[in-house]
């Protein structure tokens, strides 16, 4: 069996018919990496090769996929001293497998990288205990055990939830919390008293928490993030007020304006400012979905509203008005699943840490089984099964989620040990500020 190997060369070039800038959005899609390394790629001093290593199938079917994108590509012989491509190591895991070239780009190449995947071990009749005395507790202190109510829920799935043989952390403080609760509650209050004391002065509370809820935003999610960690290295947020204010008030009312035209758009900020300002210890996440790959989601979601709206009506033109309900049923559930598990995998699937990329494989048909027989099973059981039904979803959600690991998990260095206050989560808790990637 021939063992010569093959390289993909590139020299920037473009195939008649196409744009160049829609090559490179393209290119840049399909690798998963920046706007400047495609950009490097059409430099006349760039180096030719974007891919090496491979069988000449492989290299036929990385020829056919990078053709289509319009780029002006061809297949060499490697030498046996050849260098790296011009697109590797950060993009070599997102380009097109082997197996099949009409599939997303493939996962890292086995001898550099290993898949992780998450295990939670957590089981339905051990978290049941822990419910049913926070439960218990938080009604007998009037809300006081919350707090710690809080911090053991946390602390339980966190510690079942395993990457590579190690366990995540939470580490808040159940009285930091409770602070953040308090200081919460008397806003509240201050609030209500206003709106009936008097109604100008409600009015410049709404404004004055208008402003406020980026900051709230942002210190929710680092609440969160600081007191999250792994192999005792903690997560961190470093988002800025201005780029909380842009997702949270200028993208949605842009969006208005434009008869929701930007929904995609809006959503890819959204991503986009989570993903870029976490960080692990020091080292920074980094969103690589491009704005296409958003609009694609979001049209295959019409094209499923459209097809079953018209089958639907076909149906009642007909008189089979109970079919067609049937259809509108399942349609619109259809559409739920693939929203529940849509937005999960383009998240996680475009979202890298350093050379490690993240991966999730949510199915839309699971995610609603669950979903619903979970739904079902907590009203027959008067909410007695709720801590299955959360160990439940959360063993699905860690089944379909791994990390490729580029090495090992031992580099990062962790960050200065950081603290913040609880008070941004839980004005978002009381103000039912919700902000989160998925």
């Amino acid at each position: 069996m021939s063992t010569e190997q093959y390289q993909i060369l590139f020299s920037g070039q473009i195939l008649d018919g196409f744009d160049e800038q829609e090559v490179k959005a393209s290119l840049q899609e399909l690798f998963r990496t920046t706007e400047a390394r495609i950009e490097r790629l059409f430099l006349p001093t760039a180096t030719p090769v974007i891919r090496s290593n491979l069988s000449h199938e492989e290299a036929v079917i990385y020829h056919q996929k990078l053709t289509r994108a319009g780029a002006d590509v061809r297949i060499g012989a490697q030498p046996a001293n050849a260098g790296k491509a011009a697109v590797e190591p950060e993009a070599a895991e997102t380009t097109p497998p082997p197996s099949s070239p009409d599939v997303e780009p493939a996962q890292p190449d086995d001898g550099d990288r290993r898949r992780a995947g998450l295990e939670f071990t957590g089981r339905g009749g051990e978290y049941f205990g822990i419910w049913i005395v926070n439960i218990l507790l938080t009604i007998l202190t009037l809300g006081i055990y919350s707090a710690w109510a809080t911090v053991r829920n946390k602390q339980y799935f966190y510690g079942n939830t395993q990457l590579d043989g190690a366990s995540f952390q939470y580490l808040a403080s159940p009285i930091t919390i409770l602070i953040g609760r308090l200081i919460a509650l008397a806003a509240v209050i201050a609030y209500v008293a206003a709106v009936n004391l008097v109604p100008e002065a409600a009015l410049a509370f709404v404004v004055v928490f208008l402003f406020a809820t980026p900051w709230i935003m942002i210190r929710s999610l680092r609440f969160n993030a600081i007191n999250s960690a792994y192999r005792n290295i903690r997560f961190d947020f470093q988002g800025r007020y201005g780029q909380a204010f842009m997702v949270s008030f200028v993208w949605p009312i842009l969006n208005l304006v434009c008869l929701l035209l930007l929904t995609p758009l809006v959503l890819k900020k959204t991503h986009q400012f989570i993903a870029d300002n976490s960080r692990y210890g020091t080292t920074a996440f980094e969103l690589r979905a491009t704005t296409k790959a958003y609009y694609r989601f979001f049209g295959m979601a019409l094209l499923m509203v459209f097809g079953f709206g018209a089958a639907a009506f076909a149906l009642v033109q007909v008189g089979q008005e109970i079919l067609a309900t049937v259809v509108g049923v399942v349609g619109y559930i259809a559409l739920i699943g693939y929203f529940m598990a849509g937005i999960t995998n383009l998240f996680l699937s475009s979202t890298i840490l350093a050379e490690h990329q993240l991966e999730s494989e949510l199915s839309p048909g699971q995610m609603v089984w669950i979903y619903a027989s979970n739904v079902v099973l907590v009203v027959l059981t008067l909410g007695l099964f709720t801590p299955w039904a959360k160990v439940r979803m959360a063993r699905y959600r860690a089944n379909c989620t791994a990390l490729w690991i580029a090495g090992d998990l031992d580099h990062f260095a962790a960050a200065e040990h950081n603290r913040t206050s609880a008070v941004g989560q839980e004005l978002g808790d009381a103000f039912d500020v919700a902000f989160s990637a998925v």
